[in-house]
C-alpha cells in the first residue's frame, strides 16, 4: 500500500488546482471538466499526485486534514508569495504562535511553518499532513499499514520508508468529525496486498457507503472517521 494522492473537493477544481500547483510547483497532468490532477515530485520515483474534483462539500464543516509548508528562514517570504498568488491570511482563533495561517482561494486553511527539527531536509514543500484523529495512538496504526509510512521519532508521526516528502501527523481532534472532509488522501494497493479491504478493518478501519455505483475506488474511514479511498479496489458486492 501506498499514499498516492491528496485530494480537495473543489466548487471550482480547476482554478484552486492550479492555485495548488503553483503554490508547490507541481506539474499539471490533466485539466477537463473533471477537474485537475498536478504531481508533485519529492525524490526518484516518490511522489504526491494533488487532486481537484468537482464537489461541494459544505465550507463550515471543520477541516480534519490541511497542509503545514516548509517556511523556516524564509517563511515571511513564502507566505508573501502565497499570498500573491491569491491566498489570504486569516485567523482561526490562533493566538500568537509562530507559523502564519492562512487560506486558499476555496477557503481551506493552511499554515507556514517555522523550522522545526521534525521537519527534514528532503521534505519538498510540504512539511506535514496534520489529521485529526480521536486517538492517535490507534490511528498511527491504521495510516502506518494503509501507507506503508513508518513512525518517526514521534510515533504520531509517520514518513515515507525513502525518508523523502512530508510527515503525516495523527493529532488530537478539538472535536468529533461533523461531516464529510474536504480534504482526504488515496491510497493505492500494490501487487501483493491481495486483501486490502481486511487490512482495514483488521487495524480498525471500515468500508463506508459507496456516493455511486461502478467507481473505481472504495471510500473507507479510519476508526476516527476520517475518509481514505482505496485506489482500484472494488467496492464490496
Amino acid at each position: 500500500m501506498r499514499l498516492e494522492n491528496i485530494v480537495w473537493d473543489s466548487p471550482d477544481p480547476r482554478a484552486l488546482g492550479h492555485f495548488w500547483a503553483e503554490a508547490l510547483g507541481a506539474d499539471v497532468l490533466t485539466e477537463d471538466d473533471d477537474g485537475l490532477e498536478a504531481r508533485l515530485h519529492l525524490a526518484p520515483e516518490v511522489f504526491l499526485d494533488l487532486c481537484f474534483p468537482p464537489a461541494s462539500t459544505p465550507a463550515d464543516v471543520p477541516q480534519r486534514l490541511h497542509l503545514d509548508l516548509r517556511g523556516a528562514e524564509q517563511q515571511h517570504a513564502v507566505a508573501e508569495r502565497l499570498v500573491g498568488l491569491g491566498a489570504r491570511r486569516v485567523d482561526i482563533g490562533q493566538g500568537d504562535v509562530p507559523w502564519v495561517v492562512l487560506a486558499d482561494p476555496d477557503g481551506n486553511a493552511f499554515c507556514v511553518m517555522e523550522d522545526r527539527p521534525a521537519y527534514r531536509a528532503g521534505s519538498g514543500p510540504v512539511a506535514a499532513l496534520p489529521l485529526d484523529c480521536a486517538d492517535p495512538d490507534r490511528e498511527a496504526r491504521f495510516w502506518a499499514a494503509v501507507t506503508g509510512w513508518a513512525p518517526t521519532a514521534d510515533p504520531h508521526a509517520l514518513a515515507h520508508p525513502s525518508g523523502a516528502g512530508p510527515l503525516l501527523e495523527l493529532c488530537p481532534e478539538p472535536g468529533p468529525r461533523r461531516g464529510k472532509s474536504r480534504l482526504h488522501l488515496d491510497v493505492r494497493p500494490g501487487p501483493d496486498d491481495a486483501t486490502p479491504l481486511d487490512l482495514v478493518r483488521d487495524h480498525g478501519g471500515t468500508v463506508l457507503p459507496q456516493p455511486a455505483p461502478g467507481l473505481p475506488w472504495t471510500v473507507c474511514a479510519d476508526a476516527s472517521g476520517n475518509e481514505v479511498c482505496l485506489l482500484g479496489v472494488a467496492p464490496p458486492a
